[in-house]
């Protein structure tokens, strides 16, 4: 269960990483403008986060096949 939870929160991160600045962001520019649209802060972020997604896609991927194939390979030990 632990390196569950370690395992998908490092695949998370980058994504997470890059889009909480820009929501941050977007959630300063409505306070100071007094804008309060619900679907202004998705659109940034949905920017941000797909060409994140785009480059990191095949290791995170690559990943969770990794913990995957580990766990099952585990399994016979269990019994």
């Amino acid at each position: 269960m632990n390196r569950l939870l370690w395992s998908s929160l490092l695949v998370a991160a980058p994504v997470q990483g890059a889009a909480l600045p820009v929501g941050l962001l977007i959630s300063v520019l409505q306070v100071a403008t007094q804008l309060q649209e619900m679907t202004l802060g998705y659109v940034p972020k949905l920017l941000v986060a797909a060409p994140v997604l785009m480059a990191l896609g095949p290791w995170m991927i690559h990943r969770g096949t990794q913990f995957a194939i580990e766990t099952v390979k585990l399994i016979p030990a269990l019994g």
